[in-house]
């Protein structure tokens, strides 16, 4: 297994982020891609990759349709993505993803997180350069050989895949996005859903207490309602 498994297995030990939150993401993920590509997802890409993740984790359908209509009144305003960078204690390296309507309260309010737990926000670029940027798709199992899709997609930059609870999980370059899941679904295969991970170059273990330091500056993070996405070179222990 090659490290996108292993990333995602590391995930799956330490889980922060409360399902409740899920939706929140979800709906500005929603807005984001109105906002850009219209309200038809049967011709915005990005608009039917995002509704594939609201089913794949129960959102209602009517939760689903009325995110859509609020997205599309032109009164409604959008969400701008930013990424924040700094470190926590013990020079691990964070990396935020946000979905936010306010930068200067995002800002600050980050910046008070890292202040409280000893860490610190750094500048664009200080630690973005640690990260590969990757995309991920989970797929129906279904009459699919693992090792044949990887051989058969390969020439559109899959560059992992394994199964995972039961599904097929197909990662690649965050560039090779568009054309993997028109490949898929040329092919009709069922997405089950899809998304983007920023995967550690290198991870490092600290001490019992020294982790304990940093899930703490993690878990605040992971509170504020404009974090959609949270990374970082800590190694769990297990």
């Amino acid at each position: 297994m090659g490290r996108a498994f292993e990333f995602r297995k590391a995930r799956k030990l330490k889980r922060w982020s409360a399902m409740a939150k899920t939706f929140t993401r979800i709906g500005k993920d929603i807005v984001i891609s109105v906002k850009k590509g219209g309200p038809d997802p049967n011709y915005n890409s990005s608009l039917r990759a995002v509704i594939q993740n609201a089913k794949a984790v129960n959102m209602p359908k009517e939760n689903i349709e009325r995110a859509i209509k609020k997205a599309s009144d032109k009164t409604t305003e959008n969400f701008k993505e930013v990424v924040f960078e700094g470190y926590a204690p013990h020079g691990i390296a964070i990396l935020i993803e946000t979905a936010t309507d306010n930068n200067k309260r995002t800002v600050a309010n980050l910046r008070s997180y890292f202040n409280k737990y000893k860490g610190s926000l750094g500048t664009s670029g200080s630690v973005e350069f640690m990260f590969d940027h990757m995309c991920n798709f989970r797929i129906n199992p279904k009459d699919i050989n693992v090792e044949d899709i990887e051989l058969e997609l390969i020439d559109f930059g899959v560059e992992e895949v394994f199964q995972d609870d039961g599904y097929v999980l197909l990662y690649a370059s965050f560039d090779n996005y568009g054309k993997i899941q028109k490949e898929l679904e040329d092919r009709s295969l069922e997405i089950i859903s899809s998304g983007f991970d920023r995967i550690p170059q290198i991870t490092r273990k600290l001490l019992p207490e020294q982790e304990d330091e940093v899930l703490k500056l993690i878990e605040k993070i992971e509170e504020d309602e404009d974090v959609q996405n949270i990374y970082h070179t800590l190694d769990f222990q297990e």
